[in-house]
């Protein structure tokens, strides 16, 4: 019953969910307090109040944002509070009373200072908004841009302002319960006092050197910068927080390009969102700020997505444009009818190429390039299970997609069949769960199926651990996991604080990367998935969500793969690894591979995962895998050959794209010389009049 209002009320825990609950009573109760009247009774109900409202507030809650958008929001419910105060005074009979007079002069004061406050706090705000935020881009020699007001002024400002009423509740309380307005009036004049110095402080940050320089003098020296820098090579980046992955996983293929590279986003979520990296970053939510940037160094620009604001890039004739996506899968996106807009498409192997030619969406075969995958080289080739640990099996399933197809993720269908057969197989496998950071996010049908899921893999790895057939070396996981915390506080230590607590100007400002801290924040990250993994018996069952360990490391652990029609497979299929797909639009199996070339190499299963035992068969004794060839030439197919390294094929088509893009332009600027200079012949060419010594026009007489 608690879950299911804990759901209903979009609250996060049940500690939430009381405190949403004695908020909403405590007002009714405020109200039957004055009425009574009582001034116990009614500071245990504002206390109730003030309490329930702050934790709601510091947890960021749903419901918060809700009676906002009923008008009950923030300022709404202090106002009742104090009008209920003045109701609790007229009712004791203290409307002939001073302290009477003194609590409505009070908030009518309070609240004409809320306005000057708020407009302060907004206007701040506004002038420390960049045009154009940065990362790793030397503004700081440029332009100034001053510190930031302390974070305790403008942090929850409005819910700061609306508490220091408090004085003055508290004073006129005491006042009324002790018959004496001395009291009230101290409150009241602590309460006006400091809001008046709340508004007094913030002053200084509108006007003089506080304010940071305005858009056209930090646009103009982005653009010196970018005269300086002379970037190459960009890679653009369009999209909703949720899908900052996207462009963070070619930030390793971004730095280590041969030219010059830039990365320009534009939404500043996504900025806030992406992981470190020593590359530049310009983030440009603005379209015709970005179509007045000087881009003209700029020969190669990559698009990992395909959304609308790409348009303000592609405008640009002298840069040649790729698309790249973020990842490479059967599914439609892959042959988006978009995809003709760009000059080439660069797909891992040849599958991508076929792919495209099979769809006939408009895309040319000779505009499609084959790179192989770069960011694929972290996964490791099979070798076999090791000696003395049970295998493992990942299950990555994607999410439920935008649609109602039952063919986008076997979580509806497929998933607790999979995991059931997985954790009760014999001999014993160990499970890893990692589903997509999507699930969920659209339909209730899928988070509930992923919870359950996810229920079933913790109770299995309770039961496991209670089992006496798996051992556990204490003394080394207490060992391995205080190695762990080592790792963690020296990379919180590296990290510090980030850009918490600095507004968009300071972290424009101070946003260059200290390279020395970066590849050690690498090398420990490394070190923590190392520990990570030790840190738990080989043998127990595992739910893994969150960016860390990535998907990648839990390859590198994992022993066989079962998941559905999306990059993952394709990107699994680098290990050799034995893996398995769910057709739980059960097309068939024969039907399902002709119309997925990345299962081609997989065991296909239906939604009762009865198939599982060829999967497990298939880890369990390699030599007798009947799909392991199979598999080597369905990877070559999809990801392309091993040698030259993906990271060379890729650095090879960036320079071969410039190369047209230079001889597109050369040819150009040739183009318009040649049209210029024929204008000019034709000029010359038309006889003009002559004029006379006299004056007169030749032929034409004065008469």
């Amino acid at each position: 019953m608690i879950s299911t209002a804990i759901r209903v009320a979009r609250v996060g825990s049940a500690a939430e969910l009381a405190a949403a609950v004695l908020m909403v009573a405590g007002f009714p109760a405020l109200m039957l307090a004055a009425l009574v009247p009582s001034v116990p009774a009614f500071a245990a109900a504002a206390a109730v109040t003030y309490l329930a409202d702050h934790y709601l507030h510091r947890k960021g809650s749903y419901l918060i944002n809700r009676l906002g958008k009923v008008r009950a929001g923030l300022s709404i419910r202090f106002l009742i509070r104090q009008l209920l105060l003045v109701l609790l005074l007229a009712r004791l009979s203290l409307a002939d009373n001073l302290i009477y007079y003194g609590a409505i002069a009070c908030f009518i004061a309070f609240y004409g200072l809320q306005a000057p406050h708020g407009a302060l706090v907004q206007l701040i705000r506004n002038r420390r908004r960049m045009p154009v935020a940065t990362r790793n881009v030397d503004l700081k020699s440029r332009i100034r841009i001053p510190d930031a007001p302390p974070r305790r002024l403008l942090h929850r400002s409005a819910e700061k302002m609306l508490h220091l009423d408090l004085f003055a509740v508290v004073g006129i309380l005491l006042a009324a319960q002790v018959k004496s307005a001395l009291v009230g009036f101290v409150g009241i004049g602590i309460t006006v006092a400091v809001a008046t110095l709340y508004v007094v402080a913030l002053v200084p940050y509108v006007r003089g050197r506080k304010i940071p320089p305005n858009a056209e003098r930090v646009l103009a020296a982005v653009d010196d910068w970018l005269g300086g820098y002379k970037p190459e090579t960009v890679l653009y980046f369009s999209g909703s927080k949720d899908s900052a992955y996207q462009v963070n996983m070619w930030l390793d293929t971004m730095e280590n390009l041969d030219s010059k590279p830039l990365i320009i986003l534009r939404e500043r979520a996504i900025l806030n969102n992406l992981a470190p990296t020593t590359v530049p970053v310009i983030c440009v939510p603005g379209g015709v700020h970005l179509m007045n940037m000087d881009l003209s160094t700029v020969r190669v620009a990559l698009y990992a997505a395909n959304v609308g604001k790409n348009i303000h890039m592609l405008r640009v004739p002298t840069i040649k444009h790729v698309f790249i996506g973020h990842g490479d899968s059967d599914k439609l996106a892959s042959v988006n009818p978009f995809s003709k807009v760009y000059d080439e498409v660069w797909t891992a192997g040849r599958a991508g190429r076929d792919r495209y030619a099979i769809a006939d969406v408009g895309v040319r075969d000779d505009d499609i390039v084959e790179v192989g995958r770069p960011q694929l080289a972290p996964i490791q080739t099979w070798q076999g299970v090791p000696e003395g640990r049970i295998p493992t099996v990942l299950y990555a399933p994607t999410w439920e997609g935008w649609d109602d197809n039952p063919g986008n993720t076997s979580i509806l269908l497929a998933g607790e069949n999979i995991v059931r057969r997985l954790i009760t197989a014999d001999p014993p496998v160990r499970v890893l769960y990692k589903p997509h950071p999507f699930t969920g996010t659209r339909s209730k049908e899928a988070k509930a199926a992923h919870q359950r899921i996810t229920a079933l893999v913790q109770k299995a790895a309770a039961e496991r651990a209670a089992d006496s057939r798996f051992a556990t070396d204490s003394a080394a996981q207490a060992q391995v996991k205080a190695e762990l915390a080592r790792i963690e506080a020296r990379i919180a230590q590296l990290a510090g604080t980030g850009d918490k607590g600095r507004d968009e100007a300071e972290a424009t400002r101070d946003g260059q990367i200290d390279v020395a801290r970066h590849e050690e924040v690498a090398r420990l990250r490394a070190e923590w998935n190392d520990a990570y993994w030790r840190s738990f018996p080989t043998w127990e069952h595992r739910v893994i969500t969150g960016s860390e360990p990535r998907l990648y490391d839990c390859f590198n652990v994992s022993d066989a793969m079962v998941s559905d029609i999306s990059s993952v497979v394709s990107d699994f299929i680098a290990s050799g690894k034995p893996y398995a797909v769910t057709d739980s639009a059960e097309l068939g199996a024969e039907e399902f591979k002709r119309n997925n070339t990345a299962v081609r190499a997989a065991v296909i299963l239906s939604n009762s995962a009865a198939e599982l035992g060829e999967l497990l068969g298939a880890v369990r004794d390699p030599a007798a895998d009947p799909l392991a060839e199979d598999r080597k030439e369905l990877k070559q197919y999809l990801l392309g050959p091993d040698e030259p390294a993906s990271i060379d094929q890729f650095n090879t088509a960036v320079a071969n794209l410039a190369i047209k893009a230079e001889t597109r332009n050369v040819g150009q600027e040739s183009r318009i010389a040649a049209a210029t200079a024929d204008a000019e012949k034709l000029a010359n060419a038309v006889p003009g009049q002559r004029v006379s010594s006299a004056g007169d026009t030749d032929g034409v007489g004065t008469g």
